[in-house]
């Protein structure tokens, strides 16, 4: 695929379907949402127009959007402003201008920023308000809980029926629980080839892989579910571990790096209940990303080189 035709439309794209999330989320959480969201974008902004300046390049990406609006669906409705704009610098800034610049994605930036936030105001990120409770944009925030995630991990079950499942109202991120939006997501990102087929089938087959493999309930059926809809797992398959920027190229590479984030997610969680471990695990995995463009990066020039020693060849004959 052309990397400036990426460039020129993906972000855009993404935007679109995260502005669906958003919408279905400001909804169920009121304004208080939409101020989280507007201080992510304006931060953000802000953040990108001075590294441009600073850095001497043209400000001509604009992921910087679909960067903002994941970070603020990753967070309960109602967290911290400061602390939400102190993420968005760090992933403006040191995630990508610093690491390798927009044609040289090291991390997801969105994904940083959460891990960046979970070192350091883990209680704040893992407090969310009750499903459709919503709430003005000065109104005092009272009655936080934990995760459906955070509950599942913890004691293997949930009370949360299918129906509840389908419409996310369960407790966690708002932009993360509304599995029917994700779905219509994926599958309009994937046919507009927006997000990497390979790793997000890769992500998605590896978690029930090992859902089977080691339920974590007494249904498997119903493991394979929960598994998939809790801990941020679709929602990361989609907008993280599936990004272009920091995925392989090819999607028989991708396919087996979405797995093998699956897998070593999945136990992370079993083993120590670590909640939205895909986020964490997906940034620990930045080398083997890099390993594996390497790798296509040298079976290219390998291929490029035979291709000319043939065409030199037939051209002495």
């Amino acid at each position: 695929m052309d990397n400036t035709k990426i460039k020129s439309h993906v972000w855009l794209d993404l935007a679109v379907t995260l502005f669906g999330l958003s919408v279905v989320s400001y909804f169920y959480y009121g304004e208080r949402f939409l101020l989280l969201s507007g201080v992510c974008l304006g931060v953000s902004c802000t953040a990108e127009i001075i590294c441009s300046k600073l850095m001497h390049k043209k400000f001509d990406d604009f992921h910087f959007i679909s960067d903002a609006m994941m970070i603020s669906l990753m967070l309960p409705a109602v967290f911290s402003l400061k602390i939400a704009g102190l993420a968005c610098i760090f992933a403006v800034i040191v995630t990508k201008n610093i690491f390798g610049g927009k044609d040289n994605m090291i991390f997801s930036p969105a994904a940083a920023a959460y891990v960046f936030m979970l070192t350091s105001w883990k209680d704040n990120l893992l407090k969310y308000p009750e499903p459709n409770t919503k709430y003005q944009a000065g109104e005092k925030i009272t009655d936080l809980v934990y995760s459906a995630s955070h509950n599942f991990n913890m004691e293997g079950k949930t009370d949360i029926s299918d129906f509840d499942l389908m419409l996310g109202n369960f407790s966690g991120a708002s932009g993360t629980v509304i599995i029917p939006v994700l779905v219509v997501s994926a599958v309009v990102l994937i046919l507009r080839r927006d997000i990497s087929a390979g790793a997000f089938f890769g992500t998605v087959a590896g978690t029930v892989l090992m859902a089977f493999i080691i339920p974590a309930t007494d249904d498997i059926i119903q493991s394979a579910k929960y598994s998939l809809c809790m801990n941020m797992t679709l929602f990361s398959a989609i907008y993280i571990v599936s990004d272009r920027r920091t995925a392989p190229e090819k999607d028989y590479y991708a396919f087996f790096y979405g797995l093998f984030i699956a897998v070593i997610s999945y136990i992370l969680i079993i083993t120590t209940a670590q909640e939205n471990a895909i986020v964490i695990v997906s940034v620990i995995f930045t080398p083997v990303a890099l390993g594996i463009k390497n790798l296509e990066n040298k079976i290219r020039l390998a291929g490029e080189n035979d291709g000319n020693l043939r065409g030199e060849a037939e051209s002495i004959e």
